[in-house]
């Protein structure tokens, strides 16, 4: 016996017959919580102990990969910081790139509305190490510069979604500052450590809705404890079409940590169990526009793959790869010689090409996608359609799942 399942395919839907006895493995939505009175009460609650009139505001909030309502929601902290006696000209917002490319002002306006126009807007520079001041070094040896005009800040305002992170943990919070607004041979140099250059592996600990033993997100810890600045973290719960959610704020790095676990009922599966064969869509447009985006659908689905067993993914890719230096280590065609390469010099995506070899390497990948067959054969998954797709699934005798939302849904 077959039933139907859905699954978003770009701005279109696939149907797919599966068997009765496949497991659907869903996120749990978020539900919407937020008044602004009580968003008001608790975000100045956090503000009595470190605001004053007269005082420098620097914000930081998310570029258009990572938005959080800000048409919606700044309005609100630019307005208690206003009656709090913060004048237009104390306050700057900074634009957390990381080594994202920078934003057009149209593109700027449709993610930050009208408070673009009106307060200052930092766009972030990775390369322009004039920028930064030296703090220090971390105990794994990360170099620690931190932007001159945010250290004159007296109070700092960290704003954006939270979410979890394929190697970092999570993304969002202490990540806006770094490496938000980085120095690009720092980021670098703290992503390196994705890599664990005793076991010649991606280190097991590094990975999303996990603290345990990642050292990238150790490593984060301690640049954010350099930061010695008042703060203020807004986290934004989001569900799966990006809405705003919740609205959690804190002033501790406890209250990180209290968020994240916030979080993890709505995204983490209640499930271990893995699968001879897992049908998964990224979760439609965006989050398959381009490959590095439906990258994280493939790690998080992987998961619940066996060694050996195959994961089917629908990904549209309508952009392309989405990078110009993850194809160059494909031309390598071995981990070992690629993770080499990177371990005296980590750059641009090379992360998530070893992410993907390790993948590949485990189990069998099929992508149903616009990306070009030579393409899909270089990074080692077979290119697939539904008319070969549907006929595999009903001969299938090995336990299936399917997942919606893989971008989403963790193990």
């Amino acid at each position: 016996m077959f039933k139907n399942a859905e699954f978003k395919y770009g701005k279109d839907i696939i149907t797919i017959e599966v068997p009765d006895k496949a497991d659907s493995l869903r996120i749990r939505e978020p539900d919407f919580h937020i008044i602004r009175e009580n968003f008001a009460d608790d975000f100045s609650l956090c503000l009595t102990k470190n605001l004053s009139a007269g005082k420098a505001v620097s914000i930081v909030v998310a570029d258009k990969t990572r938005l959080c309502d800000y048409k919606t929601y700044l309005p609100w902290v630019l307005d208690i910081l206003l009656q709090k006696g913060i004048q237009t000209r104390q306050i700057q917002i900074f634009i957390a790139y990381g080594t994202h490319a920078g934003q057009s002002d149209k593109e700027c306006l449709n993610a930050y509305g009208d408070s673009y126009q009106k307060y200052k807007f930092i766009h972030h520079d990775c390369n322009d190490k004039s920028l930064f001041t030296y703090l220090g070094k971390t105990d794994c040896g990360t170099m620690v510069h931190v932007r001159k005009d945010i250290l004159e800040s007296d109070l700092i305002i960290t704003f954006g979604a939270l979410s979890h992170h394929y190697f970092a943990g999570y993304g969002g919070g202490r990540k806006l500052l770094f490496p938000g607004l980085g120095y690009k041979t720092d980021i670098y140099k703290n992503h390196a450590l994705f890599l664990d250059k005793d076991i010649k592996k991606l280190n097991p600990g590094c990975r999303p809705g996990n603290f345990e033993n990642n050292l990238l997100a150790e490593d984060l810890k301690q640049i954010d404890d350099m930061i010695e600045i008042q703060r203020v973290s807004i986290h934004g719960i989001l569900d799966s079409k990006g809405q705003v959610c919740q609205l959690i704020v804190g002033n501790t790095y406890n209250d990180f940590l209290r968020a994240c676990k916030h979080l993890d009922p709505f995204y983490k599966a209640n499930t271990k169990k893995q699968y001879d064969l897992v049908i998964a869509s990224c979760g439609g447009f965006p989050k398959d526009i381009n490959f590095i985006q439906v990258h994280k659908a493939i790690n998080n689905a992987a998961m619940f793959v066996k060694d050996k067993g195959s994961l089917i993914v629908l990904a549209e890719c309508r952009d392309g790869i989405g990078s110009d230096t993850f194809m160059e280590y494909f031309k390598y065609q071995d981990f070992n010689l690629v993770f080499d390469i990177l371990k005296t010099d980590y750059k641009g995506n090379g992360g998530t090409a070893l992410s993907m070899m390790a993948k590949t390497g485990r189990i069998n990948i099929f992508l149903k996608t616009t990306l070009d067959d030579k393409i899909c054969h270089k990074i080692g998954v077979t290119k697939i359609d539904i008319d070969i797709i549907q006929p595999l699934i009903k001969g299938f005798k090995k336990e299936i799942a399917c997942i919606e939302n893989a971008s989403l849904l963790i193990r």
